[in-house]
């Protein structure tokens, strides 16, 4: 089956992983698309670290129904640029320069061969969900911020363990002592959540997990929702300290006693692309080092 081919191709790299490796294959890449006869383009931060001799395309330029981006670097650079791609609803697709790449799933030193057959139509595609959080002060939301992978509530710089209450559809769950809760989307329950205790759940599932960090209570366990419910954390006014609240470990925003933060289910989602081969229970397999009878 051949799926609709692209016009044009952004390449994107972030600037905290401008390295070498990073460097040299996204230089390949340019050559390669030249070759191919793409329209290719870097996307407004990379280029501000990579010398690629491409044009800056701005992210209101960026077109749904011909454009793709194709992200060098770790499963980080590619929750970075989702959270660009679903604002212009263009598809996503990674090469892996990174550590463990459950995201970014072309190897670099093959890229030639699965990225062309992309480009040719040749792909899987598959929509991943992502969450919004907003923090609300008497009402009126101050801040949001969107994840592919998590929302993780922390203590920030204090050493004391954090008080909050948890409501789903505005039905009372539990009050909390922990160190913080993960938040996750089923793409991420196989990254921060899985290292705390979290169950591994498959991409295409409407649900959301979260998971409690070192709960002062042994009955605290991680609990997975329905993806459409509405969270609220009620931060008790008995903490000491400001808390904090993240978005895929990037966008962090400090938290105050007496305030409340929603999580739901982001209206958008992310179009992320693989090489026609891509295999969830492969990918499982091969990063977490699975045992085999093949």
């Amino acid at each position: 089956m051949t799926n609709k081919r692209f016009k044009r191709v952004i390449l994107y790299a972030r600037q905290l992983r401008a390295n070498q490796d990073i460097n040299e294959t996204l230089q390949h890449l340019v050559v390669f698309l030249k070759q191919q006869g793409f329209e290719s383009y870097v996307d407004v931060d990379t280029a501000t670290c990579f010398e690629l001799g491409l044009p800056i395309l701005a992210r209101n330029k960026m077109r749904a129904n011909q454009d793709l981006i194709v992200v060098v670097g770790g499963d980080g650079s590619l929750l970075s640029a989702a959270r660009m791609a679903i604002n212009v609803n263009v598809p996503v697709i990674g090469i892996n320069r990174g550590h463990l790449g459950f995201l970014t799933d072309i190897s670099p030193h093959d890229f030639e061969a699965q990225l062309g057959a992309v480009l040719k139509g040749h792909y899987a595609e598959e929509d991943r969900s992502l969450l919004q959080m907003c923090i609300q002060q008497d009402g009126t939301m101050q801040i949001q911020g969107d994840a592919l992978n998590d929302v993780v509530l922390s203590r920030g710089n204090g050493t004391r363990l954090i008080t909050f209450d948890v409501y789903i559809d505005h039905l009372f769950v539990s009050h909390y002592r922990a160190d913080g809760m993960i938040f996750a989307t089923p793409t991420g329950s196989t990254a921060y959540a899985l290292s705390a205790g979290g169950p591994i759940m498959h991409p295409q599932l409407d649900a959301m997990v979260m998971v409690p960090m070192f709960s002062h209570s042994l009955s605290s366990r991680p609990l997975v929702i329905d993806g459409k419910s509405i969270v609220e954390l009620r931060i008790s006014g008995s903490n000491d300290n400001d808390l904090q609240i993240s978005c895929d470990g990037n966008e962090s925003s400090v938290i105050k006693p007496g305030q409340c933060i929603t999580i739901q289910k982001n209206s958008h989602k992310l179009h992320l692309l693989h090489p026609i081969e891509y295999h969830y229970y492969d990918t499982l397999r091969i990063k977490l080092g699975w045992g085999s009878t093949g």
